[in-house]
């Protein structure tokens, strides 16, 4: 199992110094004071742009970094490093005042001024590289007289190898498919996966040789006792990750059933369904462990999307999680599941010991053909069980798009193990 190259571009330590001025900024600037941040427009070529709050300073000394805002990320896969190899590349930096909105465009918000910054990647895949580390004076498309001050902004540009394993489902998920390794081009197989779909068994969906004497019941909501009407419950999904010797190497496990909320055809965020991530404890393969919890639900609003939040299980037990990974994503796009602890805030990173870019899994949208695509860092993969957990996440999210699908609607016959399904 190899990695591949990957390269992570890193904007970090974003502060502005305003010249001082005798008149106060206008209010329809959205700018009062040196507490209400300016925001910018971070653009590199063939990349989408991105946009962050800028925090405003006083100070002549470059901002703490545990104060400054949060860093900003491009990523560079194997194909883009390829493509940019030998060549220079433009970073842009626009800056404007007034408030950023919903849309994260400048909503006629005055453009301040902008900034280049010239990047060579050459040698970033075996070693980090720092490009800019200052202050830099803003430009603009009109050159400011020199006797005039101007505003300046400080920015931290650099690079840094972050290697990946890539892996790819060979088909759906619903459908047991096999998993590849992916090294440029070549697909090697390393797991096999198998998917259930028991809505008959009224146990909780954990492998049969799973051992929950170590684990506290309260997380786990039984499934209702009382009679219940085809079709109005989603329950007993699970799937198996096994390595080439067939062995069982991680699971997603559905703990809690997705139900429509009542009066209606949706799950709802305060009634979502849930998984158990589950790992081999111990030297024996018949025990398991829980390693995170993700939940999943359909979010109301202008766009239909599928609600998430993925918790870490921690050796004080489940009674509590830390979540390290939240969201909603478009149901007719998809989106991207990820986890990346590069891109929060230091100060509310909720688990010290997770550092960097995690991973992430491509979702398509409802109604599509899903072949998840997941990346992971090397530096959190030590043994094929390792990878074998992201991949039963993965599974897991992927298949909480079906899961979260209206009630009213059908889901493909993997999913329908009755015939009371079959006929409903």
């Amino acid at each position: 199992m190899d990695p591949c190259p990957f390269v992570r571009l890193i904007i970090e330590s974003l502060s502005l110094k305003l010249p001082p001025t005798t008149k106060p900024i206008s209010s329809t600037s959205g700018i009062h004071s040196t507490t209400t941040p300016c925001y910018c427009k971070l653009r590199i070529k063939h990349f989408p742009p991105q946009t962050q709050i800028i925090p405003l300073s006083s100070a002549t000394s470059p901002p703490d970094t545990t104060t400054s805002s949060s860093a900003v990320s491009f990523h560079l896969d194997p194909t883009t490093l390829r493509r940019l190899q030998g060549k220079p590349v433009l970073l842009t930096v626009s800056v404007y005042t007034g408030r950023m909105g919903q849309s994260c465009v400048s909503n006629g918000g005055k453009t301040l001024g902008r900034v280049g910054v010239v990047v060579n990647l050459d040698g970033s895949v075996t070693k980090p590289i720092v490009f800019q580390n200052g202050w830099m004076k803003l430009g603009s498309d009109v050159d400011n007289n020199n006797n005039k001050p101007a505003a300046v902004l400080h920015l931290k540009v650099r690079s840094e190898p972050d290697p990946r394993f890539l892996f790819q489902f060979g088909g759906e998920p619903e459908c047991s498919p096999v998993v590849f390794n992916i090294q440029g081009n070549i697909r090697q197989p390393v797991f096999s996966c198998k998917f259930s779909a028991d809505r008959n068994s009224r146990s909780r969906s954990l492998p049969s040789d799973f051992t929950t004497n170590n684990i506290n019941r309260g997380w786990m909501t039984p499934f209702s006792s009382g009679k219940e009407k085809p079709g109005r419950e989603r329950k007993g999904w699970m799937l198996v990750v096994h390595d080439l010797s067939g062995s069982s190497i991680a699971a997603a496990s559905m703990i809690t059933p997705f139900v429509p909320c009542q009066g209606s055809d949706r799950v709802s965020r305060s009634n979502p369904g849930a998984w158990l991530i589950l790992r081999p404890h111990g030297v024996s393969i018949s025990n398991w462990k829980p390693w995170g919890r993700l939940e999943a639900w359909r979010e109301r609003g202008p766009i239909d999307g599928l609600g998430y939040k993925f918790e870490l299980v921690t050796n004080s037990g489940m009674t509590s999680g830390i979540p390290i990974s939240q969201g909603t994503m478009n149901i007719k796009k998809g989106g991207k599941f990820c986890i990346d602890e590069t891109l929060k805030d230091s100060r509310a990173s909720p688990l010290s010991s997770i550092k960097g870019f995690v991973m992430s899994s491509s979702v398509e949208g409802e109604g599509k053909a899903s072949k998840p695509m997941v990346q992971v860092g090397v530096q959190h993969v030590t043994c094929m069980a390792d990878a074998a957990l992201f991949i039963a996440l993965a599974a897991a999210i992927d298949l909480s798009m079906d899961a979260c699908k209206l009630f009213s609607s059908k889901l493909r016959k993997e999913f329908l193990q009755d015939k009371q399904d079959f006929l409903s």
